[in-house]
């Protein structure tokens, strides 16, 4: 009952049977016919027999005899006591019909052997369980088509936002159906258009400054060239590096927002060790500790550059890396460090733009603090995700997960 489908159909079940009991109850103690003037009625008419038939000169239609059915001694007694309140006792007993028991007969004496049979059904208060189970049954159906009804809009908000692709992009829905339900997708497809153009809009502002930037970049880099001191020509050689990183890495940034690139079938594990083999001879400490084969559907550049900053900061900021592929429903990647690690209260920051988390050695680390980024926006491009969490004695360990495929025949050469 979490739901509020469920929670809507269950209000409105209760709420229609409480007023449906209420009624009921009230209608049959305000018009019922009580059970004892039922009974009196009945002992009236007992006695109007009794009498004609005592006149009667000839016994046709009298029993020797009274009825040999199992007595009933309840309505026995109900039927005498009701005579003797008339002011006409009857000597009577009542006993159960032989051939249906739901009737009895009451066999009044009005002499010696003659005696007046009288077939009754004794009166009973109404049995409401079957009227109450089919009002629930039919109330229970009303009420479900009327909360799906009524939550179609919340479940159209659910469906739309588990639809969601990976790079934040709502799909257009619909506008079709009740008059809620259009009002709603008219609604999300509005909300939809409009992060769409301040999504771009942010991306061509991030582009345009990060291309404008290369020029007066490439300027000041020809006129420190010519500064006569070499410390200084030294000091600004290195911001101006700096600063071409930062552009670099931005267009790259907005790049993989905004490009759909082809997908292929990749050998994770031997993608892993290619690029491992590629940054040892670069002089990074990586090393592969134990893979397995696993393929995943992903662009093979935008993989391999993803993997190589993530491999490159646990050699820099990490001393040495180690990485491991591990298969299943899940292709996993984990790359441990011998760093010092991250604060805790910092792992949530790691993948904002320019985030460093040592202030004071990002000076003489070179980077423009994008390399994290952007490798998240690669690998959920991909249907994927990436985590990172200090290790349990020292380090950090980065976690990416790729959902795995299986490797067709005709694929064979694309891995």
């Amino acid at each position: 009952m979490r739901t509020l489908r469920a929670k809507i159909a269950l209000l409105l079940v209760g709420s229609i049977i409480a007023v449906v009991v209420l009624i009921t109850t009230t209608m049959m103690y305000a018009f019922r016919t009580p059970t004892d003037a039922v009974v009196e009625l009945f002992a009236r008419q007992l006695i109007t027999m009794e009498r004609l038939a005592a006149q009667a000169p000839a016994p046709e239609g009298l029993s020797p005899h009274p009825y040999d059915g199992r007595p009933d001694a309840d309505q026995t007694r109900v039927l005498r006591d009701a005579s003797v309140r008339l002011g006409a006792p009857l000597d009577l007993t009542v006993a159960y019909n032989r051939s249906d028991s739901r009737i009895r007969v009451a066999s009044v004496k009005l002499g010696p052997e003659r005696w007046l049979l009288v077939d009754f059904d004794p009166p009973s208060d109404p049995q409401l369980w079957g009227w109450f189970a089919l009002i629930t049954i039919g109330v229970g159906l009303i009420a479900v088509l009327a909360a799906n009804r009524m939550s179609r809009p919340l479940a159209l908000l659910e469906s739309a936002v588990e639809a969601v692709t990976p790079d934040g992009v709502l799909p257009e829905l619909a506008e079709r159906g009740p008059a809620e339900v259009r009002a709603t997708a008219a609604a999300i497809n509005s909300l939809s258009a409009r992060l769409k153009r301040a999504m771009e809009s942010r991306m061509r502002l991030v582009a345009a400054a990060g291309h404008d930037m290369r020029t007066p970049l490439t300027r000041m880099r020809l006129r420190a060239e010519f500064v006569s001191d070499d410390e200084d020509r030294g000091l600004w050689l290195k911001d101006i590096d700096e600063l071409q990183r930062i552009a670099h890495s931005a267009i790259q940034l907005v790049r993989e927002e905004t490009t759909r690139t082809s997908r292929e079938l990749i050998r994770v594990d031997e993608l892993v060790h290619s690029i491992a083999t590629d940054l040892k001879e670069q002089g990074f400490a990586i090393e592969v500790d134990g893979t397995c084969e696993a393929h995943v559907h992903a662009n093979r550049l935008g993989l391999s550059r993803a993997l190589r900053n993530l491999l490159i900061n646990s050699a820099t900021h990490g001393v040495r890396g180690v990485v491991s592929v591990t298969g299943g429903a899940a292709t996993r990647i984990t790359i441990r460090d011998d760093g010092e690690g991250i604060a805790p209260d910092l792992l949530e920051q790691v993948f904002e733009p320019f985030f460093r988390a040592d202030k004071a050695r990002s000076q003489a680390i070179p980077g423009a603090g994008l390399g994290l980024t952007i490798s998240r926006e690669i690998i959920r491009q991909a249907g994927g995700d990436i985590t990172i969490a200090n290790g349990e004695q020292r380090g950090l360990v980065q976690i990416i997960e790729l959902p795995s495929v299986s490797r067709a025949p005709a694929d064979a050469d694309m891995s």
